[in-house]
């Protein structure tokens, strides 16, 4: 008598490296290339005290002589800096990687607190409707008819107005909190519109009629199928996040000097770029435009990879 035995199930790694989204990843150059570089600037911004060659923060090191030194292939450079130096004499190269750090660190803080927030109540907003539906896309109505810079701007000069000695963790708090509130509105208005279609819907009316509570219907049930867009549409603003807190820090306004971010480099190497030393804001600029580059196109191909119209 022989006896069969049952393959076990596939693991969630495995069911994901059969699935139509990992072939539509390796299948596409761009969102391969995009990762890869998305990949080496986030690693090297998390273990930059590793990675980098110098700490350029580390006043202790510094050495003014060294400042203003042309990147290592060029006529007086130095192999010791590999891009050149700043007016102060530190590494270009070790501070894009601290500097991206701080950029990714606010840039991911405040999508993450914008998608609690906008998907909270733009669920509880198409999930209800009626009088609270119809104030909160009021509200996003007021939020969008200000430009997303001006709204950060005012934000974070009126937090720094109350708070004019505040400690360096409540200045990156009020900054989080200036994007936070330019990107709340997306999240709320498209998880809406998604709510209103899933709440009509028999699972949703079955869970009524056995007595299921409307709070546990929406966190349970609604949810899970409403983040789909919330998950594209959180990588694509990963990217304009950087950008709006580099745009703050340029403007001065943005994390404190002590701690500068891309922003605050490109801005100080503003400062030299008609005397010549092109270096000093060219490499954060160009290092700006990689992490925001490559985390939109994987935007873009999870957009297109999720929906099943364009397969």
């Amino acid at each position: 008598m022989t006896t069969t035995t049952t393959p076990p199930p596939p693991s969630a790694l495995q069911r994901f490296f059969d699935s139509d989204v990992w072939y539509s990843f390796r299948t596409s150059p761009v969102a391969v290339t995009a990762a890869i570089i998305a990949f080496i600037c986030i690693f090297c911004a998390l273990f930059a005290n590793w990675v980098a060659p110098h700490n350029p923060f580390d006043l202790a090191t510094l050495e003014l002589s060294d400042s203003r030194l042309p990147p290592a292939w060029m006529e007086g450079g130095s192999t010791k800096y590999l891009l050149g130096t700043d007016d102060q004499g530190r590494d270009i190269l070790s501070a894009l990687m601290y500097g991206a750090r701080i950029s990714l660190f606010v840039g991911l803080a405040s999508v993450v607190l914008s998608v609690v927030v906008g998907v909270s109540l733009g669920l509880l907003s198409g999930f209800v409707g009626g009088k609270v539906d119809a104030f909160i896309m009021r509200v996003c109505d007021v939020m969008l008819s200000f430009p997303a810079i001006l709204i950060a701007l005012l934000i974070d000069g009126v937090g720094r107005a109350l708070f004019p000695n505040a400690h360096e963790t409540l200045a990156f708090g009020v900054l989080i909190l200036a994007i936070s509130l330019t990107k709340w509105v997306d999240y709320a208005r498209t998880v809406r519109g998604s709510t209103m279609i899933e709440r009509n819907k028999d699972y949703v009316q079955a869970a009524r009629v056995i007595g299921v509570s409307s709070l546990r219907i929406m966190r349970k049930h609604v949810l899970p199928n409403v983040l789909g867009p919330v998950l594209v549409l959180a990588t694509i603003q990963v990217g304009q996040a950087i950008i709006i807190e580099a745009t703050l820090s340029f403007l001065g306004v943005g994390v404190p000097p002590t701690s500068p971010s891309l922003g605050t480099l490109i801005r100080i190497g503003n400062d030299f770029l008609f005397s010549g030393e092109w270096w000093i804001t060219i490499f954060p600029g160009a290092m700006l435009v990689l992490i925001a580059l490559s985390v939109n196109l994987l935007g873009d191909w999870l957009r297109d990879a999720l929906n099943p119209r364009l397969r």
